[in-house]
């Protein structure tokens, strides 16, 4: 039987709790990124995303006073925190496979390693742009959009890698997911064009998809009737995040080029604290939550990076 995450999404009858962790900053260890996932056990996730970063370009020092160029990923072993969390906690990990700052040869690396682990969930992402660039540039010998690297995951599926040798195919394929944006992917020209380039991924391959954090339900819902209408009928998980802190007010919009609703925008501007920010986006997002799974969604989705603690007051209050 079929014991992917996308087979997970299309058969459960109830609404399933997930949730998205980073791994730890280099050099860190992974004892607190634990003791985060602990605390949301009680919740019985049906899998755990984890993220990928892409390198960045750093100048440093070097003796003489000269700054060497170097390329530095600041959170480093995405698989290995898949790997490792599926073993603590025998819960499918689901890491995110991306093409900003890989090439094309060190993603498919990433996924004959995967396969040796047994992990056969992953979410298809580009990823974002390198910090200063006011435009998306691959790697070298990278991809420019996540249809290619889904077009890149069914080929590997299928035993054909990048140098063109047909091998022996997976025991188990890979199962992806990839992301929606129900207020509109940034560089997309338009709602329009945005869910044609959605609905060729869904097209090349893509079993479910994940939606970007939002912070009004219309816009999910709206989502989802616009993704049906246009032939897309795979499961469409919403993804929440709590909010937390002031500073969240001007950067999650800007960031994320997402509209923060006006009841909750004017309930925002009258907090003076993180602390009273923290209780507005746990009482927010009990309701959001509510709704969603009062409509019957697959899963929702928790983003609960620096929200641990309020991810887990949500969910006490709606699982």
């Amino acid at each position: 039987m079929d014991s992917s995450v996308a087979y997970f999404l299309g058969h459960n009858t109830r609404t399933a709790f997930s949730f998205e962790v980073l791994p730890p900053v280099r050099g860190k260890g992974i004892d607190a990124l634990f003791a985060d996932v602990q605390r949301l056990m009680q919740f019985n996730p049906a899998y755990i995303n984890i993220t990928t970063h892409r390198s960045d370009v750093v100048y440093r020092e070097q003796p003489g006073g000269v700054f060497a160029r170097v390329s530095e990923r600041a959170r480093p072993g995405t698989v290995a925190i898949a790997a490792a969390l599926k073993g603590r906690f025998g819960v499918p990990t689901v890491p995110h496979i991306i093409c900003s700052g890989f090439s094309a040869s060190e993603i498919e690396n990433e996924l004959i390693d995967l396969t040796y682990l047994g992990i056969n969930d992953i979410i298809v992402l580009r990823g974002d742009r390198a910090k200063g660039e006011n435009k998306f540039v691959p790697a070298p010998g990278g991809h420019t959009h996540a249809l290619d690297l889904c077009r890149q995951v069914v080929d590997f599926n299928n035993g054909l890698l990048l140098s063109g040798e047909s091998v022996q195919a997976p025991a188990v394929p890979f199962s992806f997911g990839v992301a929606g944006y129900p207020e509109k992917h940034e560089e997309s020209m338009n709602p329009e064009s945005d869910l044609q380039h959605l609905k060729e991924k869904v097209d090349a391959g893509a079993s479910y998809i994940v939606t970007q954090m939002f912070f009004d339900n219309r816009r999910y819902f709206e989502f989802v009737d616009r993704c049906r209408e246009a032939g897309i009928n795979v499961p469409v998980v919403p993804g929440l995040k709590p909010l937390t802190s002031l500073t969240q007010m001007s950067l999650l919009p800007k960031t994320f080029h997402i509209d923060l609703p006006e009841e909750l925008a004017a309930e925002l501007l009258k907090c003076t604290s993180n602390e009273q920010v923290k209780a507005l986006g746990v009482e927010w997002g009990v309701a959001q939550a509510r709704e969603l799974k009062a409509a019957g969604v697959p899963s929702i989705h928790f983003y609960s990076m620096n929200a641990v603690a309020s991810v887990e007051a949500i969910a006490r209050q709606v699982y």
